[in-house]
């Protein structure tokens, strides 16, 4: 059984029926709220394992909720919204949402979130120390050493390719805005930081993946950002 709380905070009845009808089904606690100030009352209150936000809210918008909730918690964030534009889901991710879903969504698809979600906090948990080596899949990074490997062989990296590769394996499962990347690389974000970003990522999937057609590492998404994914 599953046993984790999750925060369910929408305002629409029949979305939020779905969300904790498939909930209860899976072996999921859960609590709801209709509306923002509520959100961080039950969040403040309960300390939930993982909150799905409707971004829409009647008095306090999502984006503003996910800005309190990361004044004094990690907790993690999936953003549910029928705002489909890129703006809206670049600004809850820049806010500190981990993830995101656009309605209308699938069962399949939200249960699917919820397993990413949960294995980046049981390998958060599993690594509170810091772990000075990070393994995922064939891809191992000696943080300590400052090199990277794929199986057996040495990942040739460059200074930047390997900050990159460290930025999204420190954030495993995560989207990364291109302004959160950015930032962190380069310290700030400008267009041409972003072109250059899109350089470099194109470099160093080419030393990484396999096949360049079906990435297994590192997922683009378009408009967006990116995210390294969990490689059993």
């Amino acid at each position: 059984m599953n046993k984790q709380l999750i925060l369910v905070v929408e305002d629409d009845n029949s979305v939020k029926n779905l969300i904790t009808t498939t909930l209860k089904a899976h072996d999921y606690r859960y609590l709801t709220a209709p509306n923002g100030g509520g959100a961080i009352l039950e969040a403040l209150s309960h300390n939930p394992d993982i909150v799905l936000l409707d971004l829409g809210l009647p008095n306090i918008d999502g984006v503003e909720v996910i800005k309190k909730i990361r004044t004094w918690s990690n907790m993690p964030i999936i953003v549910i919204s029928a705002r489909s534009e890129d703006t809206d889901k670049i600004d809850a991710l820049d806010a500190g949402a981990d993830d995101y879903l656009t309605k209308p969504f699938s069962v399949e698809e939200l249960l699917a979130r919820l397993r990413v979600t949960q294995r980046r906090l049981n390998m958060i948990q599993n690594e509170a120390a810091e772990a000075s080596v990070f393994t995922n899949g064939q891809l191992r990074i000696d943080y300590a050493a400052g090199c990277a490997y794929l199986g057996d062989e040495e990942l040739h990296l460059t200074p930047i390719e390997y900050k990159l590769l460290c930025l999204l394996s420190r954030n495993i499962g995560k989207v990364l805005t291109h302004t959160f990347i950015t930032q962190n690389i380069w310290g700030s974000s400008w267009d041409n930081d972003i072109a250059s970003l899109r350089v470099f990522m194109a470099t160093l999937r080419k030393k990484l993946e396999k096949d360049a057609d079906s990435p297994q590492y590192i997922q683009t998404h378009i408009g967006v950002g990116y995210r390294m994914m969990k490689v059993e």
